[in-house]
């Protein structure tokens, strides 16, 4: 339905009973818990469109204006425009309608967002640049974003943008990349004095552009750059947990996962065939599985819960949690960052302190893969984590034995897709708060959110609520949970 369709030349404007709008006795505009109906009297057809879409409303000298990003496929949204004529005596009417769009369109979500975009030009396939201004630049622009656009020049720029930036001038810095990227951000802005302080005030967020793309997976449940940029615009401040990982002297910050074992090699042993995007991951996979299957290493966890059934119990009751307090419970975060800006010190020490007593130590002399997840979904169809939650204070830990034979390995990768993984008796689960990992052998690859790390010792403890996201739920991420 065009705005020529709804336009009339002399509009008459009542508003009945505050939600529905009446322009000249031929269009009403009626407000619903989560649409905007539009009804045209003399068709008698009715459009709705769903108010997580609406974007803006405005009253210009002559009209009223409402912006909203319509279905242009099944995978992307595009910016589009209704116009409807209005006269000086309508338009206090008008505003308040208008105002109470707008209220139940964002809900307690932030509008009109301060955004820091940040465009990774090599990452991926290279397109970055190309898909942010064709598909996410027309949204924030819309949404009356404040947008501030810079390219990274060579690995690690985020870092130092992300350390060296106005905290106070910006909600949250958005990623044009993969999740190389957001590690780097939430790495600089853990990296400053006040380095909690930002991490609680500035949201990250991603526009999907590389091969994973998790953090928008779990985050905005798409792998579509206009969705994702829709998502961002009316994203709630989530705490997420993030983890220190230690090695020898050094001290870095994971929001997605830690691997060692055969996943860390499918992701770090294919970055010469990027070009296949997702595919390389299963490619990977498929070519170690016909070689050696075993990583031995020394593992020893810190753990909470590792009962499968306890395991489910706790994932349901966190979900179901309310949204308690919303914007107050926010602030109350943000206020005690400011009271104690600096990071977390370590509850467990670091890879070179004796390890803690009453730590489970894993037999770890067989170990086929070990994957330590903070996010669900891994990338795209991989919901690898299912029990995974943003910021229950727990990580989640899957170990499965080298000596399986290949056939299971095969069916694993089949269970992931449909659900079944989290239950198959080979696989081993544990909600944890802290690990040590010691390789035995002297060369592999030990990945950190996708990141290369040297292989050797590492020790890894969890910061509940430490960073902050830009996401549809603030309990939950956009993926099944286990059955």
């Amino acid at each position: 339905m065009s705005s020529s369709d709804l336009a009339t030349e002399h509009p008459e404007t009542q508003l009945e009973h505050d939600s529905t709008l009446v322009l000249d006795k031929a269009v009403s505009l009626t407000l619903s818990s989560d649409s905007l109906l539009i009804v045209e009297a003399k068709t008698k057809t009715t459009h709705a469109i769903s108010l997580y879409n609406v974007l803006d409303a405005e009253i210009n000298p002559s009209s009223l204006v409402i912006t909203y990003a319509q279905h242009s496929s099944k995978d992307d949204v595009s910016v589009t425009a209704l116009h409807y004529p209005v006269g000086e005596k309508e338009k206090p009417a008008i505003e308040a309608w208008m105002n109470k769009l707008l209220d139940l369109a964002y809900g307690t979500a932030q509008r009109r967002k301060r955004l820091k975009v940040l465009i990774n030009p090599f990452g991926g396939k290279g397109n970055a640049p190309s898909l942010y201004q064709r598909y996410a630049a027309p949204i924030f622009a819309a949404a009356r974003c404040q947008v501030d656009v810079q390219s990274t020049e060579y690995r690690g720029h985020a870092i130092e943008i992300a350390e060296q930036l106005d905290i106070d001038a910006y909600d949250a810095i958005v990623c044009c990349s993969g999740d190389g990227l957001p590690y780097e951000v939430f790495n600089g802005l853990g990296k400053r004095p006040n380095g909690r302080e930002a991490l609680a005030k500035v949201a990250v967020a991603l526009l999907p552009c590389g091969s994973g793309n998790g953090l928008t997976w779990n985050c905005q449940g798409t792998g579509s750059n206009s969705i994702a940029a829709l998502c961002i615009v009316k994203g709630l401040r989530t705490p997420l947990d993030l983890v220190s990982v230690t090695q020898q002297n050094t001290r870095t910050l994971s929001f997605l996962s830690q691997s060692f074992g055969i996943v860390a090699e499918c992701d770090l042993g294919t970055d010469h065939i990027r070009w296949m995007g997702a595919q390389r991951f299963t490619y990977g996979f498929l070519v170690r599985l016909l070689q050696r299957t075993i990583w031995p290493c020394d593992l020893a966890i810190k753990v909470e819960m590792d009962d499968k059934q306890a395991i489910k119990e706790h994932y349901a009751a966190f979900r179901a949690k309310e949204e308690e307090d919303g914007p107050l419970a926010e602030q109350a975060r943000l206020d005690a960052a400011k009271q104690s800006p600096v990071l977390p010190e370590l509850q467990f020490g670091t890879v070179q302190d004796e390890l803690p007593q009453d730590w489970e130590v894993v037999p770890g002399d067989t170990m086929g893969n070990f994957y330590a997840g903070n996010m669900a979904i891994m990338s795209k169809d991989t919901n690898f984590f299912p029990a995974s939650l943003p910021n229950d204070g727990l990580m989640d830990i899957v170990t499965i034995d080298g000596t399986v034979s290949r056939g299971t390995s095969l069916k694993m990768m089949t269970e992931i897709e449909t659900g079944g993984f989290f239950d198959m008796p080979d696989v081993k689960i544990r909600k944890a708060i802290a690990y040590r990992l010691v390789p035995h052998q002297k060369e592999g690859y030990i990945s950190i959110d996708g990141e290369r790390v040297p292989f050797e010792a590492f020790q890894c403890e969890i910061h509940q609520g430490l960073g902050t996201v830009l996401a549809k739920s603030r309990h939950a991420y956009e993926a099944d949970g286990p059955r």
